[in-house]
Parts: C-alpha cells; structure tokens; sequence
C-alpha cells in the first residue's frame, strides 16, 4: 500500500490535487461554520449551480481560461442571492432555488446544443461530481487555489470578531456600530470563491457536503465557537487527506470519496456525543 501511495505521489498531478483539496476543505470548513449558524447552508449549494451555468457558457463560447468568467459570474449571483433574500417578496430560500435551478438548466442546455465534444454526458458527469478534473489541474491553477486560499484565510483571521458578531447577532452588531451589510457581503464573495475552487475537486453537486459537513460534525461535541472552527478546520482537512488517499488506493472519485468519509466522521461524533452526553 506504502509503495503504491509514493508511486502515485511522484507524479506532480497528484501532489497538486492533494494541495488543492486540503486548501479548499479548509476554507470551506472555516466559512461553513458561519453559513450553518446563519442558516444559509444552501448559499452554496446554490453557487455550485450558477458555477456549473458559468462554466458551460466559458465552454461554448471557446475561453481558455474558464476562471476569468466563472469568478466574477458566481460573485455576482452571491451578491444577488444576498440582496434579494432581503425582498419580501421573494425571500431567501426561493431566491437561492430560483438562481440556482435556472443557472443549472440553461448550462445543461448550452452544453447539450452547442458543444463540440462528442462525450458530452461524460463531461458533464465530471463537472457535476469532479470526478475525474482534480487530477487534471495545472501548475498556474494550483498557486491561483494557494492565492486565493491564503487570502480567505487573511480574510477571515482579520474579521474574525465582526463575522462572529453578525454571525450570531446581526442586529446587535449594527446597533454597535458594526456595518453588518458589508460583512454580509464579503461572506458572499468568500462563499463564491470557495465554491469556483472546490467545482475541481468536488464537482457542482458535492459542494455542499464540504460546507456543511465538517461544521455540523464539529456542532455536535463543542459548542464555543472557537471550538466549533478548530474542530471543523480539523475535520476538513482529515477527512479531505483521507478520502483523497482511499480513492487513490481503491480507484473511486475523490470528490464522492472525500464526502462520504465526511458522512462516516459525522456519524462517528454522533456516537461520541451520545455516549459522553453532550447536549444535543
């Protein structure tokens, strides 16, 4: 197994898919935190969708370099998200469906007529569920990942106090003179670039799991918020190394790997916070 594993990692491809899947569980589990506090886990959910619209647009139009049209498209549509869920009218969980659900079904379309692969359904499948693209990444793309990776870090470790202010009290916090909107806003466009980097590893429909997952795992043993974000951090990036590792071995999907052993760690804190009768 040992001379497996260093044969596989003396190609390049597969310490940068290791690299980029540590990084992007870990932003993920940081900020998962905070969008389950707020109950607006399915933000991501619904990014990964506008992701998949945004890059079947950079695939029938011929660009090269997909990021520079996926980026700012799926900022956009969490600024989107973000201002609508305050309309009356169309309230948070229905402007998520809308602009997700549309993104998704006009990117199928698109690559159905007008792409030029002739395995359409193939590509489309690893899009969905990153099955084969993590393993494909290029030099420049993994410092783009580190790069952005380092910078939602910074971002978070600067405001950690404010995020954990507007995450548990938003009203409080503007009546303290903190300008929540603006906050609200830069989880928006965290949330969008963590999703662009996580389509690679994951694919569109898997994104979620790596949000929700680690954050609801860490939930059901800590209750501080401190110890909710180490204990996720932690987790992610665990559970990402070793699904990783399992689907190099055994030859299954990274990306459906990597969530189900997130599945089986979750349930194993169950277990440990029945038995040590932590409040639920």
């Amino acid at each position: 197994m040992l001379e497996k594993l260093q044969y596989y990692f003396e190609f390049p491809i597969v310490r940068y898919a290791l690299i980029v899947g540590l990084l992007v569980s870990l932003c993920s589990s940081l900020l998962g935190v905070t969008l389950v506090l707020k109950r607006f886990s399915f933000i991501g959910d619904g990014l990964s969708h506008v992701a998949f619209g945004a890059m079947a647009v950079a695939t029938v139009t011929g660009i090269t370099r997909q990021m520079l049209i996926i980026l700012p498209i799926t900022v956009i549509s969490a600024v989107l998200i973000l201002r609508t869920g305050r309309n009356t009218k169309i309230r948070g969980d229905a402007s998520t469906a809308m602009i997700s659900v549309g993104a998704l079904a006009i990117g199928y379309m698109l690559i159905n007529m007008f792409s030029k692969s002739a395995n359409v359904a193939g590509d489309v499948c690893s899009t969905l569920f990153g099955s084969t693209s993590i393993l494909s990444l290029q030099k420049k793309e993994v410092i783009l990942c580190i790069v952005l990776s380092m910078i939602v870090l910074c971002i978070f470790v600067l405001f950690y106090n404010k995020i954990f202010a507007v995450t548990f009290d938003e009203n409080f916090s503007k009546a303290t003179g903190i300008n929540a909107d603006i906050y609200n806003l830069i989880i928006a466009v965290i949330t969008a670039i963590i999703i662009v980097l996580a389509m690679s590893l994951v694919g569109s429909l898997l994104i979620s799991a790596l949000i929700i997952f680690p954050s609801i795992t860490a939930m059901r043993i800590f209750r501080s918020f401190k110890s909710v974000i180490i204990c996720s951090a932690i987790t992610a990036v665990f559970c990402a190394g070793t699904g990783f590792l399992i689907s190099l071995l055994c030859g299954t999907p990274v990306g459906a790997t990597i969530v189900t052993v997130n599945i089986f760690v979750f349930f194993v804190f169950c277990i440990i916070s029945g038995f040590s009768g932590t409040k639920k």
